[in-house]
């Protein structure tokens, strides 16, 4: 019998999929609310530069946990059922979701248990990036693994573009239903999980951290992606600047931060949309250092946004740019790695990108309060660019890499 060409035409994959968009479109309910209400009660009795640090200390308090936890938890995805692991995961973020919900029913909750919550998020998330993650190419056949890493970032995507909607819109109506919306879709993706049947997952005996670090260090492919990612979000990530935006920049309040929030995501949704019809075929090394260029370019006009129109399609730009890097970056590093390592090295790829979400937006913040939210800005989307440019010289092997295929080493260990 013929196997499907789509992901899915794959009972466990559908699953996957469906586990994915649901967790997604809670956790950016979540993490959109989380950082409005942050800013928002220390608005009340602070001026815009302390509360701009506190909005940074909120990625922090997510990053933290990250870092501690998840190269651990890559060595046990590649030891045990990575099913269970994000099961456990997804379980955690539901009681998340509750505590938010009991915080938001107080008319002015305290800030401590926020970002107590915040790192317990970290905590949830270290547990099931790593996991899931290593999860997905046990569901697909190497042939169809480049069209459902498309596929699943477009389910993360539009996670991303509906999430940040809807919570604007819910938490407006009533503080507490975005997290009552969060606490039913991971539940959906729970049950979803736990549709996931066994699979051919290559126990990798006593597995070491070390050995996942070395294998990235070692692969000049792997890690040139890997960095990139980490060095060019951390200098221009703008979201940590979105609610600053929103309620003192642009003065557009809740609503017009859901739908800031949402514009990368609405890009990087078309993108991948488009990845899935067609595909990358050639120079995708190339096209992957030129598509985080643009990232950056597009965060020096955000910054610069006179209005909401020009602010909404800046970061619509800066969203597909970078839907092409994570596309390329995620397929790479799948296809470069064996699959009794894809648990390790997958953490060590996880810690570099929340290392560059929570700690770009501690760079924000802590750069906002000192020079000013734009400056802080434009100034990081300057740095980004020219930050690609030397990682060009500094990893040509990645420059070069041509197309999404599983390295002949790999393709002989696997028969």
């Amino acid at each position: 019998m013929t196997e499907p060409s789509s992901p899915f035409g794959y009972p466990a994959w559908r699953a996957f999929f469906v586990a994915r968009l649901c967790a997604t479109l809670a956790q950016m309910m979540m993490v959109i609310v989380i950082g409005w209400q942050v800013y928002d009660l220390a608005r009340r009795t602070m001026p815009v530069a302390e509360a701009a640090f506190l909005l940074g200390m909120v990625g922090l308090a997510q990053f933290l946990p990250i870092v501690g936890l998840t190269l651990l938890v890559g060595q046990l995805a590649d030891r045990f059922d990575r099913r269970w692991i994000a099961r456990f995961a997804i379980a955690a973020e539901i009681g998340c979701a509750l505590a938010l919900l009991l915080l938001a029913r107080m008319e002015a909750p305290p800030l401590w248990p926020l970002f107590a919550v915040a790192a317990t998020l970290g905590a949830a998330r270290a547990f099931a990036g790593p996991s899931m993650t290593a999860l997905a190419p046990n569901l697909v056949p190497a042939s169809v693994l480049p069209t459902a890493i498309a596929w699943s970032s477009m389910g993360f995507q539009s996670g991303a573009v509906l999430g940040p909607l809807a919570g604007g819109l819910l938490y407006d109506a009533a503080a507490p239903l975005p997290y009552l919306a969060a606490a039913l879709l991971l539940v959906a993706s729970l049950v979803a999980l736990f549709l996931i049947p066994p699979v051919d997952q290559m126990a990798a005996g006593r597995a070491s951290i070390g050995e996942g670090l070395r294998y990235v260090r070692s692969n000049p492919i792997v890690l040139g992606a890997i960095s990139l990612d980490l060095a060019a979000v951390i200098l221009a990530g703008a979201t940590a600047m979105l609610p600053i935006y929103a309620r003192d920049i642009l003065e557009v309040g809740a609503d017009g931060l859901g739908l800031m929030r949402a514009a990368p995501a609405i890009g990087a949704g078309l993108v991948a949309l488009a990845l899935t019809r067609f595909p990358l075929r050639t120079g995708v090394g190339r096209k992957m250092f030129v598509a985080v260029g643009i990232f950056a370019v597009a965060t020096v006009v955000f910054g610069l946004a006179p209005n909401l129109e020009v602010a909404v399609a800046a970061l619509a730009v800066l969203g597909a740019a970078d839907m092409v890097s994570v596309y390329v970056r995620a397929s790479l590093i799948q296809l470069h790695t064996p699959d009794a390592m894809r648990g390790r090295v997958s953490a060590v790829s996880l810690v570099f990108i929340s290392a560059s979400n929570e700690l770009g937006e501690f760079r924000a913040g802590t750069f906002a309060a000192l020079l000013g939210a734009v400056q802080a800005t434009v100034i990081g989307g300057v740095l980004a660019l020219a930050v690609t440019l030397l990682w060009v010289r500094l990893f040509p092997a990645l420059a070069r890499a041509n197309r999404l295929d599983i390295p002949d080493d790999l393709k002989a260990a696997r028969r």
